[in-house]
């Protein structure tokens, strides 16, 4: 089932396997370029490819070099990127991205600091930025200025806009970065969100930033492209679990349903050093979400199967792998060995590390 082509639902593929985003940091200028577009097209073996996080506005990112969709040369850039996935029959998706509060100043326009769902600091996370010496380096996070509430229906905007955008470059849809602790579920979690307006308080309140979002986005490009990716019991940037957590997300996933969107991406933080899905929780989402659920998380073929056969999941994603192995789904086809990543050249440089790792026929 895993290499068969998936036609369920809005999106037809070539089959179930999916690139997950991945930030990689090789855009100093924030453009696209044609080196990026070599390495989603040496990835092209997946059915579909979900984007590096993208910054939906000069104040939303918390990663030096990372690409954009809020300049009409970022546009231009990306089409590169969408003609080559298009040209080897895979879909691809954009993940749109605003980090709040796990920024830096030096991330910011003006040295400025980052916003957030509140002004209270992810003081033990950190950004990629200059430290005091100038020097690119993991700093710590900066205290954060709380969104007025006209600030937050601003950036709302911005998801919209950026989601237009993506569309104009050649993008089947866009992902928002509902995940990993950033601004999205800084608006869920009742430990980060401490605000008294329509957008705090209740899980109603606090979903509404969310919810908002992705009407906008479907408001100017569709629900069929418009899709989200969430990280529930996740703990990355200090997101501490609280008693309405699993009511939360099943609130989301009634929610979502409605609107018919593209898919929920669904990531188990255990990969990641954080926390694992508890047992049950994806049979239970299921139940709350009848759309298109990707998985990701500590993937491998064996999982993958299961999953897609009991029907929790529909497609399954792989991250990391990725990395090391452009011609990943068929190494997990032929059961041929995985090259392993050297992280230390995950994040910016140039080719090495990017485009340069072998296929698996090719290091014969």
């Amino acid at each position: 089932m895993l290499f068969e082509p998936y036609t369920g639902k809005s999106l037809a593929l070539k089959n179930r396997i999916v690139m997950a985003p991945m930030t990689r940091a090789r855009n100093p200028n924030g453009i696209p370029n044609e080196m990026n577009a070599l390495y989603y097209r040496q990835r092209t073996n997946a059915g579909l490819i979900v984007t590096e996080g993208t910054s939906i506005s000069p104040t939303a990112s918390g990663v030096l070099h990372i690409p954009g969709l809020f300049a009409p040369e970022q546009v231009e850039g990306w089409k590169l990127v969408t003609s080559a996935a298009h040209a080897a029959g895979s879909k691809i998706f954009t993940q749109l991205w605003h980090v709040g509060r796990v920024s830096h100043t030096s991330n910011q326009p003006g040295g400025i600091a980052p916003v957030g769902a509140s002004s209270i600091q992810a003081a033990n996370s950190h950004a990629w930025g200059y430290d005091e010496n100038g020097r690119e380096a993991f700093v710590t996070c900066s205290v954060p200025v709380a969104l007025t509430t006209e600030g937050v229906k601003a950036v709302v905007q911005d998801f919209a806009n950026a989601a237009a955008n993506a569309v104009k470059a050649g993008f089947d849809g866009v992902e928002l970065h509902g995940a990993n602790g950033y601004l999205i579920e800084q608006f869920l979690n009742p430990f980060v969100n401490n605000r008294t307006d329509e957008y705090g308080g209740s899980i109603i309140n606090r979903s509404r930033f969310l919810l908002e979002a992705i009407d906008a986005c479907i408001a100017n490009i569709g629900a069929e492209k418009t899709a989200i990716r969430l990280t529930p019991y996740g703990g990355l940037h200090e997101m501490p679990h609280y008693d309405e957590l699993e009511a939360t997300y099943q609130y989301l996933a009634t929610e979502l349903g409605k609107r018919n969107i593209a898919y929920i991406h669904i990531m188990d933080q255990q990969s990641r050093g954080s926390f694992a899905l508890p047992e049950g929780f994806m049979a239970r989402f299921r139940k709350q979400f009848n759309g298109v659920i990707i998985l990701a998380g500590g993937m491998n073929r064996e999982k993958a199967e299961q999953y897609l056969n009991t029907g929790i999941i529909d497609l399954a994603a792989w991250g990391e792998p990725f990395i090391a192995n452009p011609d990943l789904t068929e190494r997990l086809k032929n059961n041929w060995p995985l090259n392993p990543p050297d992280r230390a050249l995950h994040y910016g440089g140039a080719a090495h590390g990017y485009t340069d790792y072998p296929a698996y026929e090719a290091a014969l």
